[in-house]
């Protein structure tokens, strides 16, 4: 049984965007890391994308050694089931994104959400309560 036919399965089963993950990491914003630990304890799913959003913010914007992005990588691999994009996300992608009007990134994580079975959306970054195809509701979860 492949990842879609266990998400499936499931009810409610939760997809977590770049943003809510990095939070997991961001101790200035103490609530909302908080949130993003409880979320990711969770039965989650990330995507490749989200591992490479995620290098790069932290590597950027805050500074990490690689060395201890890689740790934190791991952590979050641990945490989490990983979803890796294929050919058929992008293309799903480029869907939603001309269907919703999102940016290519942002539908990229929407199809790999609903590509890996979820139901849920965790993401600071798209609109609170949206659903998408009647499959995929966005919540953010620090409202």
């Amino acid at each position: 049984m492949d990842l879609t036919e266990r998400r499936q399965m499931q009810d409610n089963t939760i997809f977590l965007d770049s943003n809510i993950v990095i939070y997991a990491y961001f101790k200035q914003e103490e609530r909302k890391q908080r949130i993003a630990k409880q979320l990711i304890s969770e039965s989650s799913v990330i995507s490749t994308q989200v591992l490479q959003e995620m290098s790069n913010t932290l590597r950027r914007k805050m500074k990490v050694d690689f060395q201890t992005i890689k740790l934190l990588l791991e952590e979050c691999i641990t945490n989490s089931e990983v979803f890796t994009n294929t050919t058929a996300t992008v293309f799903s992608a480029c869907d939603v994104a001309a269907r919703y009007g999102f940016s290519f990134y942002d539908s990229l994580i929407i199809a790999a959400a609903m590509d890996s079975g979820c139901t849920t959306l965790y993401s600071e970054d798209l609109q609170h309560s949206q659903t998408i195809d009647g499959k995929l509701i966005i919540k953010n979860p620090f409202i």
